[in-house]
């Protein structure tokens, strides 16, 4: 099935049982990453991964084990519970194993969850998830958050707010990402403690500069001005902006150059860049060349994998010797 809208939203928030697999694509990283997470954790239930009952895996990963992503699904776990398998960033060419173990699927495996980046009309992916009986296939685009996400939203948080608050918590929710504003929504909940929230509130909870600060760090690594990272992060650290966040918007800034390295320019991007930005982005792409952003695409991909690991580094430490590093790479 292909679901949009409200009954993509709703499967997010309360999916079948019964569902064999979910595909969940789309060019904008953050948004499939916060749908991917509220569907797993809708699937399998608190404490899957705990009880080992999630299994992850990068599409790189099940390309290299092309038998991997079929095992994982009928792998009989320790603890009772639904168990998910869930495979990372698959590209077209990567599709193989996925449709395999989509198509061999059996009562009482596992259910399958796949995300992706943006995907043809042609795609074999979409084309098996949409056709099986039991399975779907989100495309997710860059556009403002509809009335039920951002309902749900507020419900997550527990928020009660007053009319002018909720007026203005909707405006937050048509200017802002889903990822700046589901952390406005925490941060919301936080500081009211679980009294109502006025409008007072919402706009003093409103990131200001999260964009502008965000911006200014990746195009500071992209330009190699090493020194400006620094400050730049911990700017960002007293906001409460997530390293995650950081790591995703980087790296969709990086495939941004790496697609126009190899068109030859920034006038191919849809959706395309004006402004400032643009020439920008024409100095980045002459400068770092498109072998030079392969390698850095691969550091980011590394430095994510870490941040979702168990591993005890600060992940604002983490994220910051990743854009440092960058810097390096772009002075060399």
């Amino acid at each position: 099935m292909n679901l949009r809208g409200a009954q993509a939203a709703r499967f997010f928030a309360k999916p079948d049982p019964g569902t064999v697999g979910a595909l969940i694509y789309g060019g904008d990283a953050m948004r499939v990453a916060l749908k991917r997470q509220e569907l797993i954790a809708n699937l399998a239930g608190p404490g899957a991964d705990d009880e080992m009952r999630l299994t992850r895996m990068s599409g790189a990963e099940a390309k290299s084990d092309p038998a991997a992503v079929l095992d994982a699904l009928k792998a009989v776990g320790f603890f009772p519970g639904p168990r998910v398998v869930f495979v990372d960033g698959v590209t077209e060419a990567q599709g193989g194993p996925i449709l395999q173990a989509l198509s061999d699927w059996s009562d009482g495996d596992a259910a399958l969850v796949v995300t992706a980046g943006a995907l043809k009309k042609t795609s074999k992916l979409r084309k098996a998830f949409e056709a099986h009986p039991k399975a779907v296939a989100v495309g997710l685009y860059d556009e403002p958050m509809g009335r039920e996400e951002v309902e749900a939203a507020i419900a997550a948080e527990g928020l009660s707010l007053t009319p002018e608050a909720r007026r203005g918590v909707e405006a937050l929710s048509q200017q802002l990402d889903p990822g700046d504003f589901r952390q406005t929504l925490t941060k919301l909940s936080l500081y009211a403690g679980g009294s109502e929230v006025d409008a007072d509130a919402v706009a003093l909870m409103a990131p200001a500069t999260v964009d502008a600060d965000t911006d200014q760090v990746i195009a500071a690594a992209a330009e190699g001005q090493a020194g400006a990272i620094g400050p730049l992060m911990q700017r960002l650290s007293g906001q409460g902006v997530a390293a995650v966040t950081l790591v995703i918007f980087a790296t969709r800034h990086f495939q941004q150059l790496h697609t126009a390295a190899v068109a030859g320019g920034v006038g191919g991007l849809r959706p395309p860049v004006y402004g400032p930005r643009r020439d920008a982005m024409e100095r980045q792409v002459r400068a770092w060349g498109a072998r030079k952003l392969e390698g850095a695409l691969a550091l980011l991909m590394e430095t994510d994998l870490t941040l979702r690991s168990s591993a005890r580094a600060p992940d604002m430490a983490v994220m910051e010797r990743a854009f440092i590093r960058l810097a390096m790479m772009a002075r060399s």
